[in-house]
């Protein structure tokens, strides 16, 4: 039995003593007796009697600790062309201040907090002051339209909001006050105040309600950390994409910090004085977690990147910022991998780079197709660790724990279920089903620390969309199998599988052919209404950098090697080759979206970003086959 085999037998056995003695590592105001308070299910709230700031644990307890010279956060943005370094002491001061600027406008414990900014140090300083005084953040990706921006006000009521004058995308300048302004004449929620941080690309008008960051911050008094109950809600991150009234993820403070701070280590083999580069977006769970709160708590230091990975000003970007920043583990989304792939197929920017500090490639937020995963590994000779979790559970379900140990990796698998995870499948009566047969992956409850204990202000449908579908499991929402040696295959959304004249499919299975065509960058399936079917698959490919293909020819062969690796059963025979894909800015491609727009039933589809809605006007003609 290995090392990781007796650390997870640890976790199921006796949890409660498993994550007290991971609360251990944590600064406690008071210190909880116990782990776990399950008297009522499936409410699980952890650490029940504890109290603590984990403001005072990312930034102070290190200051006071001699590390206040260390690096915390080092923010490098090509598409500014600036870099700024905070060690942990100026952190702690600039993070103090802000705090002091929101308690100056009325906020305190358990207000919230609604935080609309780009990829800038200030959006961490924002999020983490609101921990310190013990107020609820809710961060909304910046450059998001203004009618799902009023649904998350309405939803959250905050007291303030923090924006900035404008957000870049690429080459473009998004200003982001218009659109601030006029979701909050949208929303019937007015917040008292906006903070808005002037960037000098776009300087916006400010009205009487704006407050600038610069004046808000020089007249501050700096706020002292606020002790809190470890069940208090640290933040609010609604769910992408989602429709009508928005799913607010519910986080709390005891439960999240005891999770991050034992995951960096264990998970990401990141230690104190070690340096994480999480290629994401603060508004969006892995922004949360790994670009801001887990690095800072560990003493780690984070990189946050202002750009994207190709583009500005080519290719090599994620291979310059590793070599200078002295980076040990990356984290980003495997779509990113196959934007550097599509322009760089050979990998020649990494000639240019010393990359020997970097020990892994961390790759999550969709499934890791085999091909991106080889020639990733190829091109960095190190471990790439593809791992599976959600916005809803906060730090991963199943992964390869580099610090623990390094499993054998398997090409299609985010390997195995960390401590704390009791992952299994269930057929739809709720049985489990036998090793490798698909079925509803589900974790069975009560789930570990970090994850979410509610939906804001709604237990209903936190009930409705996780807990009813099987009795004591968490629904994923994912379909999936585990295999004999115990490594979990995550194939897709539930709705992703698709019924073709009464045979079940996976749309994964088919991009998984799709993507080891040597000319293509990318792809996604969808399935789309048929009289005679009722489902049939149709196929969007991208192509790599300099291929040009006669398109017909291109789609004979892909409806082939769909045929001879899956079977005819798939009835792949709708292939379009596109300029790109939709996403969100996580790096999830809008395939719902894009299913409804070939149905006909989303004339309005929700965009993630304002480059989205472009791709998906273009796209529209295709899907709607005009």
């Amino acid at each position: 039995m290995g090392e990781y085999d007796e650390v997870f037998r640890a976790s199921v056995a006796d949890p409660e003593k498993f994550w007290l003695d991971a609360a251990a590592g944590i600064d406690w105001h008071r210190a909880p007796s116990r782990a776990l308070d399950a008297s009522r299910p499936p409410f699980y709230r952890w650490f029940p009697d504890g109290e603590l700031n984990i403001c005072h644990n990312a930034l102070d307890r290190h200051v006071d600790a001699g590390r206040g010279e260390q690096a915390a956060l080092i923010y490098d943005s090509p598409v500014t062309g600036s870099q700024r370094t905070y060690s942990y002491a100026a952190l702690r001061d600039e993070v103090a201040t802000f705090a002091g600027a929101l308690a100056g406008l009325g906020v305190g414990h358990g207000d919230r907090v609604v935080i609309y900014m780009p990829m800038v140090p200030e959006a961490a300083v924002a999020m983490l002051a609101c921990a310190r005084i013990g107020a609820v953040h809710s961060v909304v990706f910046g450059g998001f339209a203004p009618k799902e921006l009023a649904v998350r006000i309405d939803d959250a009521t905050p007291k303030v909001i923090v924006s900035a004058s404008c957000g870049i995308e690429g080459k473009r300048v998004i200003e982001y006050k218009p659109l601030l302004d006029q979701a909050i004449e949208l929303a019937a929620h007015k917040p008292e105040r906006q903070v808005i941080l002037q960037r000098p690309q776009a300087e916006a008008a400010m009205g009487e309600r704006d407050v600038d960051w610069v004046r808000a911050t020089a007249a501050a008094t700096p706020a002292a950390c606020v002790p809190v109950a470890a069940t208090d809600p640290l933040y609010i991150l609604y769910t992408s994409g989602t429709t009508g009234k928005p799913k607010g993820v519910v986080r709390d403070c005891g439960g999240y910090a005891v999770a991050l701070n034992w995951s960096m280590p264990n998970v990401y083999a990141v230690g104190t004085g070690e340096t994480i580069f999480t290629a994401s977006d603060v508004g969006w769970v892995v922004g949360h977690s790994y670009i801001v709160y887990a690095p800072l708590l560990a003493g780690a230091t984070s990189v946050l990147y202002e750009g994207k990975p190709v583009g500005t000003p080519d290719a090599g970007q994620f291979w310059r910022v590793m070599a200078e920043h002295g980076v040990k583990s990356m984290f980003t989304a495997p779509t990113a991998f196959r934007a550097i792939k599509k322009e760089d197929p050979r990998g020649e920017f990494t000639k240019s780079y010393d990359l020997s500090k970097l020990r892994y490639l961390f790759l999550a937020g969709e499934r890791l197709d085999p091909e991106t995963y080889r020639w990733a590994s190829e091109l960095l000779g190190i471990p790439v660790i593809d791992h599976w979790w959600q916005t809803e559970t906060g730090w991963p379900i199943v992964a390869n724990p580099a610090g623990i140990e390094l499993l054998p990796l398997k090409p299609g698998s985010p390997t195995r279920p960390l401590p704390g995870w009791d992952v299994q499948v269930l057929d739809t009566a709720g049985k489990p089903v036998e090793a490798g047969t698909d079925g509803a992956i589900v974790v069975k409850l009560p789930m570990p620390p970090g994850s979410l204990p509610t939906l804001w202000n709604d237990d209903e449908r936190f009930l409705s969309s996780y807990m009813k579908a099987f009795d004591g499991y968490y629904l994923t929402g994912d379909g999936g199998r585990i295999d004999s040696d115990g490594y979990v295959y995550v194939m897709g959304r539930t709705d992703d599988v698709i019924n073709v004249a009464g045979h079940r499919l996976s749309t994964g299975g088919m991009e998984e052919v799709l993507a080891g065509h040597p000319d293509v960058a990318e792809c996604a399936v969808i399935g789309v209404a048929d009289q005679m079917k009722g489902q049939i698959p149709r196929g969007l490919v991208v192509l790599k950098a300099g291929v040009e293909r006669d398109e017909e020819e291109l789609r004979a062969e892909l409806v082939q090697l769909v045929r001879d690796q899956i079977g005819a059963v798939a009835s792949l025979k709708d292939v379009a080759v596109v300029a790109a894909l939709p996403k969100t800015r996580s790096g999830k491609i809008l395939r719902k979206t894009m299913r409804g727009i070939a149905d006909g039933n989303a004339d309005e589809p929700v965009p993630s970003t304002i480059e989205s809605v472009d791709v998906l006007d273009a796209l529209r003609p295709v899907l709607r086959r005009e």
